[in-house]
């Protein structure tokens, strides 16, 4: 059996981000500013934003244009780092 490898991304395009959390005070700004720091100018009024069901979590859905896959990455690396998020999907 021979292993597929994974679709390739053409960069740029237009790339969707779900980024999920604990709903507290300061998550959606440090968000925000991550996402502002690799994607300057990204539509903030396209932003999707989600509570749970009990309002314990938040859910966002960022899309921004993305270049390349080292974008990704420390996209990935910062909103970890902010300690407010728990998964970006």
């Amino acid at each position: 059996m021979t292993e597929r490898e994974p679709p390739k991304i053409e960069f740029p395009c237009e790339y969707p981000i779900k980024v999920l959390g604990r709903n507290r005070e300061g998550m959606q700004d440090a968000v925000v500013a991550v996402f502002e720091r690799h994607a300057p100018g990204f539509d903030q009024a396209g932003i999707s934003i989600r509570d749970s069901r009990n309002g314990t979590f938040l859910a966002m859905t960022v899309t921004i244009t993305a270049t390349g896959p080292e974008q990704l990455k420390a996209l990935h690396r910062d909103l970890m780092a902010t300690g407010h998020v728990q998964m970006v999907l």
